[in-house]
């Protein structure tokens, strides 16, 4: 079965103007219908995945009797999550595999949740080929808390995996819990918090599966007293130097080990002690006075007084052991009003902060904190978004454009920017003029070409030589501004030109 990339590789011209058609948001719910019902396969996946699509038309494809085009609608990432859910009992595995996979998003995109009792029936009622392992990515948050306690044990099954975060009446619960595969999963996560079992398994080879335990289980006094003496592997002791489980006279002696990684790890941890802290704030490797410098037990003067350097460029992410449950208010403030760059990174990825301190972060001097903020708050302003856009040129920069209040207007003042990226912004800006717009579509950048050939201020005789053009006829066949005409005859003659 051909994939999409060589689905549309194997598009002829008549077939990407047609493909374009079923992008255009100006063409008619028939047309699409007729598409839909008649066109060839890469128009059907372009249009079924690639946009937003009118109530009948959704209900055409729900029936549609070619499963690769229902497949396709199951992977759009545009429509309402509630649509796609429709497929839920779909007669074929390839619909329901897809159903389960969460769409393909650019980098930085955030997957919609499928309805709660979506997932519910899915986890009921497929096997394991079609669940695959991304379902999670889309199961909402107020599901994942209630799975642990959920009156379907396959459910249960499954939140036995938020092991590390459940309380011990809810652990015990589900170690004593009437079916037997919420049993089995239960007794497994437990045991890796017995430090004797973790010693018995602990495999005598350097592998993923002896890194893990090192890392994360229960460790016991044997097993530290290994790794210390006669490590397997040469990056054992870094290993043991975050895990929980660790021993407070261990964690005072690894704080002045000679190797400046497992330093730095000690440094992240919470139970490390002032003289440890003490010392480590002043460590002659920058990486562990870095470390240390974000440690929750610093005062901001003990913070300030560490000679380190903040990294300022990249691709910004949180900070080591980013909670996957709602971090405390008063915890989000306080870093939020931090003067380390870095903890003002940590607040403005929470979603859920208050409009005054988005306004405060917004305008903060750290290129990190704002990027941050732009790209997970969903109330991040428009001036805020533009300029995060045009000062990060990292991954994830892209995915800008798509927040809500990013800005439209004035984008036409960027037509002549050095960037590529920046120059495609004028295709946003409704008032772009239209000689720049016929400009922009000769511009030596294919992906500025192709942005600017679907806005509506391209001049039409311009328009009409893009629709024969072998690189931008799908682009071009997308614009609004298309005459009727055209788009009549381009769907009677099947993409042809005569």
């Amino acid at each position: 079965m051909p994939t999409p990339e060589e689905i549309w590789a194997a598009a002829d011209l008549p077939t990407r103007r047609l493909a374009g058609l079923a992008l255009n948001p100006s063409t008619s719910q028939d047309v699409l219908l007729r598409l839909l019902a008649d066109a060839p396969s890469a128009v059907r996946m372009v249009l079924c995945r690639d946009r937003i699509l009118p109530d009948a038309v959704v209900e055409a494809v729900l029936v549609h009797p070619d499963t690769r085009t229902r497949s396709f609608f199951a992977r759009n990432p545009h429509v309402d999550p509630a649509q796609r859910a429709r497929l839920v009992d779909d007669p074929e595995w390839f619909v329901r595999a897809h159903l389960a996979e969460p769409p393909r998003l650019p980098h930085g995109g955030a997957h919609r949740p499928l309805p709660d009792e979506t997932v519910v029936h899915m986890l009921r009622t497929y096997d394991n080929d079609a669940l695959g392992h991304s379902l999670y990515r889309q199961i909402s948050p107020a599901l994942r808390r209630a799975m642990p306690r959920h009156p379907v044990a396959k459910v249960r099954a499954l939140g036995v995996g938020e092991w590390g975060l459940l309380s011990a009446g809810t652990r015990a619960a589900l170690l004593a819990d009437p079916d037997a595969e919420v049993r089995d999963r239960a007794e497994r996560h437990a045991r890796l918090d017995d430090p004797a079992w973790v010693e018995r398994e602990l495999p005598e080879r350097s592998c993923h599966a002896r890194r893990d335990l090192l890392m994360h289980r229960a460790l016991s006094r044997t097993v530290v007293h290994t790794v210390l003496d006669a490590p397997v592997a040469e990056e054992e002791r870094a290993a043991i130097a975050g895990n929980p489980s660790l021993p407070a006279d261990v964690v005072i002696l690894l704080a002045a080990d000679p190797d400046p990684d497992v330093r730095a790890r000690i440094a992240h941890r919470a139970d490390l002690g002032p003289v440890e802290r003490r010392a480590l704030a002043v460590d002659p490797d920058p990486e562990v006075r870095l470390a240390l410098s974000v440690h929750p037990g610093l005062t901001e003067e003990e913070r300030a007084s560490i000679d380190c350097t903040i990294p300022a460029n990249g691709c910004f992410d949180a900070l080591p052991g980013w909670p996957s449950v709602p971090r405390d208010p008063q915890d989000v403030r306080r870093d939020a009003t931090s003067g380390h760059p870095l903890l003002r990174r940590r607040a403005a990825k929470d979603r859920f902060l208050p409009p005054d301190l988005v306004e405060r972060l917004a305008a903060d001097d750290d290129l990190g904190v704002r990027v941050l903020l732009a790209q997970h708050h969903p109330d991040a302003p428009g001036p805020l978004l533009l300029r995060s856009f045009l000062e990060y040129e990292a991954p994830g920069r892209a995915h800008l454009t798509t927040r809500p209040n990013f800005p439209t207007a004035r984008l036409a003042a960027f037509a002549d920017h050095e960037d590529p990226e920046v120059r495609a912004l004028a295709a946003r800006d409704p008032r772009t003029e239209p000689a720049t717009v016929e400009r922009l579509t000769r511009d030596p950048d294919p992906a500025v070409r192709a942005a600017l050939a679907r806005h509506p201020n391209l001049p039409q005789p311009r328009l009409s030589e893009l629709l024969d053009d072998e690189e931008l006829a799908h682009a071009a066949a997308a614009n609004p501004a298309l005459a009727p005409g055209v788009v009549h005859r381009l769907v009677t003659t099947d993409g042809r030109r005569v």
